[in-house]
């Protein structure tokens, strides 16, 4: 089995993206979302990124933005790649020059397929747990069973994971690479380093041993 790669989301202190990096994380996710309590300013953003080596994947992660304020975050932070977490079809999706995933929030059968019809064009599409009023972040798994074998694109798993259930997560599902946030947190917004450990600790354990 491939080594599953390792997304730390949701970093908003030097001390977690550098524990993050020393793990052996292979992206970070910095917030650009207001509401959410792991959103990161411009300048906090750009303190953080200055920090991360090469090869460890800059991502930036919006949620129904205007394409200015994607544009702005752009010009300001350099960032690797985007990660779109609303309703953003895949034209917007597509209009930055830059490559992108998207996620989708899981809740019914066939609409993990039809995403992957839908946003063809993305560098990977990452499931995530349904929740009415949030956008991501919400601590809830779903039902695996959902994710088809068929994956035309990167799956990125994502929604509940610790590294109490990463394992078998990834043993069952088989993604292309696991998004961590609330999993590995002392509070929101503050990652905790024994959890980051452990959590990576899991993930190459199974890969190793599979």
């Amino acid at each position: 089995m491939i080594s599953t790669r390792v997304k730390i989301c949701g970093l908003t202190r030097p001390e977690d993206v550098d524990a993050a990096v020393l793990s052996g994380a292979d992206a970070i996710g910095l917030v650009f979302y207001e509401p959410s309590p792991r959103s990161v300013t411009l300048d906090q953003a750009r303190s953080l990124v200055a920090r991360i080596p090469a090869f460890v994947t800059v991502t930036g992660l919006f949620v129904n933005p205007d394409s200015g304020f994607v544009k702005s975050v752009l010009q300001a932070v350099p960032l690797d790649l985007l990660q779109f977490h609303g309703d953003e079809g895949p034209g917007f999706c597509d209009s930055f020059e830059r490559r992108w995933i998207k996620a989708v929030r899981v809740r019914e059968t066939g609409q993990i397929e039809r995403a992957f019809d839908d946003f063809r064009d993305a560098a990977g599409l990452l499931v995530d747990a349904w929740d009415p009023e949030r956008y991501g972040g919400t601590g809830q798994s779903f039902n695996w069973a959902l994710i088809p074998d068929d994956r035309p694109l990167p799956l990125i798993l994502a929604g509940g994971l610790s590294s109490a259930n990463v394992a078998s997560a990834i043993e069952q599902v088989r993604p292309w690479a696991v998004d961590v946030s609330g999993g590995v947190e002392q509070s929101k917004g503050k990652k905790d380093a024994t959890k980051l450990s452990d959590f990576m600790k899991e993930v190459h354990r199974v890969c190793k041993t599979d």
